[in-house]
């Protein structure tokens, strides 16, 4: 059961946490790209809270970072994990063990594009 937790879990939240980056960054700066100020402008005073996440970007980045970081060790560390015995368990472990491997690559990736536009897209517009 503990396995289980490890490899859903883990990756699920890293996965939430990163997508929260490209809401707080790339989602701004996304719009604001293709002339749409105006939607950007609804938005920010729709959802209070997305300005404030914009104005600590390093911190949320920082904890994303963090949790993506520990899902992955916690995929190394049960990497060699026995599966059960039984096939149609051992079939879900297997299955799991997937699963959990790509929900942290699509993490990692989002986590890039969100950290590439929050902190290197501005800069080379200019």
């Amino acid at each position: 059961m503990r396995l289980a937790i490890r490899e859903t879990a883990a990756p699920a939240l890293a996965l939430f946490a990163s997508a929260s980056t490209l809401i707080c960054c790339a989602l701004p700066a996304l719009l604001v790209t293709i002339g749409a100020g105006a939607v950007m402008a609804g938005l920010a005073s729709n959802v209070p809270g997305l300005v404030f996440l914009s104005q600590h970007k390093a911190w949320v980045f920082s904890f994303a970072a963090l949790l993506l970081g520990g899902a992955w060790y916690a995929r190394w560390a049960t990497r060699n994990a026995p599966c059960p015995a039984d096939p149609a368990k051992a079939r879900a472990c297997a299955r799991m063990r997937t699963f959990g491997g790509i929900t942290l690559w699509v993490a990692s990736i989002l986590l890039a594009v969100g950290a590439f536009f929050a902190f290197f897209a501005a800069d080379l517009l200019l």
